[in-house]
């Protein structure tokens, strides 16, 4: 390939292209490198369809990576990296396609990453299997997973700024409270179709009550119809008496919410008390001793955005309402699926998601002036100011397994309550849905 079909491809690409023939081939192939699993378009069907045909398409085949990576134990160097040869077949870019047949040649190398400032340790565990980290080799721009299995623990995003780490539950999930302290667990999770969940080989309810050993779980986006409530019912968690369901009477199964309970409530309301809202089953609200608990699920703006006025000017205002009116008796607890990914360390690729739902500074500014602005705390966020932590991968383009992801799920709790949360967590390693379930531990 030429030097001048090269600096073509580059800057179609968006990359500014400077330096000699084997430069101009390193940049292109580092370029494919981070565009390779269609980073860009994460929110399936919520996502604005119109940022498609902005995607970059490309065709990749890798020849032979040898990666070796020793002494995991510290963490602090990456020895003898060697890597073959790589072939890029073709890159197609913005409907213009150009050959590539560039062969680089790496000799072996070695560097110490922690001088380099590239490599970021998350575990103190000795086996190679249990390292947490991402490691990036500064010269030849080969990214090493040392951990497939646990792809959260990777820090991916599109702008990471200095500081940020990623969530790792192994390691920063706090101990449950001493002996003697009296608290309540709260697991809450999107699960995109119960009935689909349930049917799911290898997905055991029981199996996640045994292990969290929670008190309370909210659902979201049941996609249950008011029939399907008492078979569902049958089929949950044994030791769990108390669930309260509402469905969605305008759309069979769409939305749905749910409160699952071992413990009694005084008292259940269902939606926000305003009939424009209460049809689509989006709020379940559970009265206990010490405080309110709501399993929300909050609409979405929609494939062009069709829903974002209703979402910010109606639904937003009238559920801060809601909340903050429950709150002049005893605090509040907000869980769910609130369809905002509230600031660019939420999400994985911010630049590229600016008009798609759930990103746009519209739903952003909501979230705060309805909400946090308000006096409620996001938990994680306080617990975790620096830290990425994603609750949703789109099902397309291997978005899970690069942990490309979006935080869309939130504990949020009033002001008088929040420094009574002993922890907020993300539980990423339970699958079943494009969600995974996060959870509160709170102090009574």
């Amino acid at each position: 390939m030429t030097i001048q079909q090269l600096r073509t491809a580059l800057r179609t690409a968006g990359i500014p292209p400077k330096g000699l023939k084997r430069e101009l081939v390193s940049a292109l192939q580092s370029y494919l490198a981070k565009e390779i699993d269609g980073e860009s378009s994460l929110l399936a069907d919520k996502q604005d369809p119109s940022n498609s045909d902005k995607r970059i398409s490309m065709m990749m085949e890798t020849k032979s990576v040898e990666d070796q990576v020793q002494d995991a134990n510290s963490f602090s160097k990456v020895s003898e990296v060697q890597q073959s040869r790589r072939t890029v077949k073709q890159l197609q870019i913005k409907g213009k396609t150009v050959d590539v047949n560039a062969k680089i040649v790496a000799t072996e190398q070695k560097k110490s990453a922690c001088a380099s400032g590239r490599m970021t340790s998350l575990t103190k565990k000795k086996a190679s299997s249990d390292v947490d980290s991402k490691y990036v080799s500064a010269k030849n721009r080969v990214t090493l997973p040392v951990n497939q299995s646990e792809p959260w623990t990777i820090l991916a995003h599109k702008k990471p700024q200095k500081g940020w780490i990623a969530y790792n539950p192994r390691t920063m999930r706090r101990s449950l409270p001493i002996e003697n302290t009296k608290f309540v667990k709260i697991l809450s999770w999107n699960v995109n179709g119960l009935r689909a969940l349930l049917k799911l080989e290898g997905f055991s309810a029981m199996e996640l009550a045994k292990q969290e050993n929670f008190d309370v779980l909210c659902l979201q986006e049941t996609k249950l119809q008011e029939k399907d409530v008492e078979s569902i019912k049958q089929s949950l968690i044994e030791g769990y008496e108390n669930s309260f369901w509402t469905c969605s009477n305008t759309r069979l199964g769409y939305s749905g919410t749910a409160i699952i309970s071992r413990i009694k409530p005084l008292a259940v309301r269902y939606g926000l008390g305003i009939s424009d809202h209460d049809s689509e089953g989006r709020v379940v609200t559970a009265e206990f001793d010490s405080f309110y608990l709501l399993s929300v699920y909050v609409p979405n703006s929609g494939d062009g955005l069709r829903r974002l006025a209703y979402r910010i000017t109606e639904w937003d205002p009238s559920l801060g309402n809601y909340i903050k009116e429950l709150e002049k008796s005893k605090p509040v607890i907000l869980t769910g699926d609130l369809n905002c990914a509230h600031e660019e360390i939420d999400i994985y690729n911010p630049a590229g998601n600016r008009r798609s739902a759930g990103f746009t500074i519209e739903e952003r500014q909501s979230f705060s002036t309805n909400f946090l602005s308000r006096g409620f705390v996001d938990t994680f966020r306080k617990q975790n100011p620096d830290v990425v932590g994603y609750t949703y991968w789109g099902y397309r383009h291997g978005a899970r397994k690069g942990n490309k992801g979006w935080r869309l799920d939130y504990f949020l709790v009033s002001e008088a309550i929040a420094d009574d949360v002993h922890d907020s967590f993300i539980l990423p390693d339970v699958i079943g849905s494009d969600h995974c379930p996060i959870g509160l531990v709170l102090k009574l």
